[in-house]
């Protein structure tokens, strides 16, 4: 479920209510945490978290137009989601994310291979979330998605 909206502000605005705290939160969150050069972007009908072109003029190999994903967060239809490339791409991060998650919260992990889902807004580990979000710089990101990904 993307959105049309051209701004960040615009999409969380379009958020229903019993959501958009949660997105708040997590944008707040995330934007504390983030190392320095991402940058907030709207991204595949989403809020994203990308490396500017200025950074990293290569862009993203699927459309160079675009500037490299990083993360996400998304309103979709029956849950709140989150998507980090970096878990995709390490085993490290995604087995330390996955051990924390299950250390601080209640329940089952609900994740695909870069999504993690939370159907109850009031459940998502916001601080986990900004932990998980300050584990990987820029450059971090660039090298590992170039040893991955880019052919």
């Amino acid at each position: 479920m993307q959105s049309n909206a051209t701004t960040v502000d615009a999409y969380v605005s379009e958020i229903p209510e019993d959501r958009r705290q949660a997105i708040e939160a997590l944008r707040k969150t995330i934007k504390k945490r983030l190392p320095k050069g991402f940058k907030e972007t709207m991204s595949y009908g989403m809020i994203g978290y990308v490396v500017p072109h200025e950074l990293y003029p290569a862009g993203y190999h699927c459309n160079t137009k675009d500037p490299l994903p990083f993360m996400n967060i998304a309103s979709q239809k029956n849950f709140i989601a989150i998507y980090h490339m970096g878990m995709y791409a390490s085993p490290a991060l995604l087995n330390w994310f996955t051990d924390e998650y299950g250390k601080r919260v209640k329940g089952k992990l609900d994740m695909g291979k870069s999504c993690v889902r939370f159907k109850k807004p009031e459940l998502i580990p916001v601080d986990l979330i900004g932990e998980l979000a300050a584990k990987m710089t820029v450059q971090e990101w660039i090298d590992m998605y170039e040893k991955n990904y880019k052919k």
